[in-house]
Parts: structure tokens; sequence; C-alpha cells
């Protein structure tokens, strides 16, 4: 093929499969010059295939014509939504938004449910950077569980989106059985939370008689687990969404759990008011409410 074909073409072609005869699509399209005829013609000679088998009783399409009537039509059909897609995503709100990596399978995921309508950008990184970014304006939102633990930056606020509760994870590899308070007593257990306060949460392990060892990600503690046969102690939404066959979610101490804070700048756009309880709920969180300290 020499070159590929023009929209005028196009739809001649689509024309004239439409109406059934060139003269119609010529009248449809106000085709004159050159001809319709000697634009299918020469259409028919840079595709280098019979479109059309002449004989006594006129024109005949042939397969070649009945695919290129096909490819014609899904082409024009893309072109027709064209501007609109363009408007549509120039009128679309496309939000910036940014949690940390333990977070974000669930998160993004939730946020999608929350906003199905609005655009966002994924951002991963640390709690306290993605503050920053927020604050200097190179993020619109951030979800992170420290924001009640720092100090925010002027023009920065939060707002508690919900409580993770601490839970505790058996893999299929613990032995680890009983729902008593002290069943942790004397065992060696991973540890993981989305917060600072992971000093204080093995602190309380070990006045449980446990053996605490903390992990760095989320991933890291349950893979840990799993590998050592170890309980692992974390934040229930977490919990949850690692659970396969064989692990369990065992009784845990009463231990409260992070809180998972929206981070923006003021004002607070209007639409977080109604997504927050959605993000909740998609999450697993509980209200600040409802879990004990």
């Amino acid at each position: 093929m020499d070159s590929y074909p023009e929209v005028g073409d196009l739809r001649l072609v689509a024309a004239r499969a439409r109406h059934g005869s060139v003269g119609a699509a010529a009248r449809e399209l106000l085709v004159a010059q050159p001809s319709p005829s000697q634009r299918l013609a020469a259409l028919e000679r840079r595709c280098g295939a019979r479109l059309f088998v002449r004989d006594t009783t006129g024109a005949r399409p042939t397969a070649a014509d009945n695919e290129m009537v096909a490819e014609a039509q899904h082409i024009l059909g893309h072109l027709e939504r064209v501007f609109e897609r363009s408007r549509s995503a120039a009128e679309a709100q496309t939000l910036s938004v940014g949690t940390i990596s333990s977070l974000a399978m669930l998160l993004f995921p939730a946020l999608h449910v929350a906003m199905p309508h609005i655009r966002t950008t994924q951002v991963v990184d640390h709690g306290d950077r993605l503050v920053e970014c927020v604050a200097e304006g190179s993020l619109d939102a951030a979800f992170v569980a420290i924001a009640g633990q720092i100090e925010l930056p002027k023009g920065v606020t939060n707002r508690v989106v919900g409580v993770d509760r601490i839970g505790v994870l058996a893999p299929a590899t613990c032995d680890l059985r009983s729902t008593d308070r002290r069943h942790l007593t004397g065992r060696a257990v991973i540890t993981y939370t989305t917060d600072r306060s992971g000093e204080e949460l093995d602190r309380r392990l070990v006045a449980l008689g446990a053996s605490p060892r903390r992990a760095a990600t989320a991933e890291t503690a349950v893979r840990l687990g799993r590998l050592l046969g170890f309980p692992v102690v974390l934040p229930r939404s977490l919990l949850r969404a690692y659970l396969t066959d064989g692990d369990r979610e065992v009784g845990a101490p009463r231990f409260g759990g992070p809180r998972l804070f929206l981070v923006n700048r003021t004002p607070v756009p209007p639409y977080w008011e109604g997504a927050l309880p959605v993000v909740r709920r998609e999450v697993g969180l509980s209200t600040a409410s409802s879990t004990p300290a």
C-alpha cells in the first residue's frame, strides 16, 4: 500500500455500503470531483485488491470490499468520538493521591469505588514525605497513619478516616490455636504497623510474654510469618487482605490500632465528605467512636 486511505475515502466506502449505490453515497456526501467511481477505483488500486466484481448486472462487492467497509465503519466510529473524548478528558478531574506502599493495594481500589468519575494519579512514598508533598502542592491528598503523630505544615489539615484495629494472623505453618488473650505468651511474633506506634506495640507484646520481631512492610511480615511459622500482629485491614487458605485470624489483645488520616491543604474539597465513608468501608476500617483504646 502506497499510502493510507483518506477520511473522505472511508466515508465514501461506508456510505456506498449503507445506501447500496455509489450515486446515493455521492449525493449524501456531496462528492463531485473527482467522481465517486474514480475515487473508488483509485482506492482499489492503492489497496491492491479488487473491491468489486463487474459484470453485465453491475458491480458486486468482494470479500476485500466487505472487510474495507467494516474497517471504515470502525475507524469512522473512533473519529466521531475524538472531540467528545478530548472534551471529556479536559473536563474530567484528576487527583494525585499518595499513600504508603503497604496500604496502596487497599486504598487505591477503594478510591475508585468511592469516586469512580475522578481519575487518580497514584503515588507511593513514606508518610512524612507524602505530607510534605501535600504542603508544597505537588500532591492533592495523602492517606497516612502518621498524620496524628507529627506536626503538620502550615496550611495542611488532617481528618480521621477510620481506625485499623490490630489483629493476629496465624499462618497455615503456625500451630497457634487458642483465642485466649495470652495465647502469644512465650511465642516469637512478627509485627508491623502503619504508623509510628511500632515500639509501643512491641512493648505491649513483651508485657504479654511474647518476643516481637518487627518487619518493614506488611507483605514482609506475612511472608516471614509463613516462613518461620510465627503469628503475625498487624492492622486487620492488611491481615484480611493477606489471608489465604489455611491461614486464620485469631483473637487479638485489645491493642487498639493506627488511625488512617486524609491529609489535605485547606480548604478541604467538598467531594471528600461523601467519599471517606466509602473508603473506610472498602479498606475495612472501624469508626473512631466504635474502637477500643
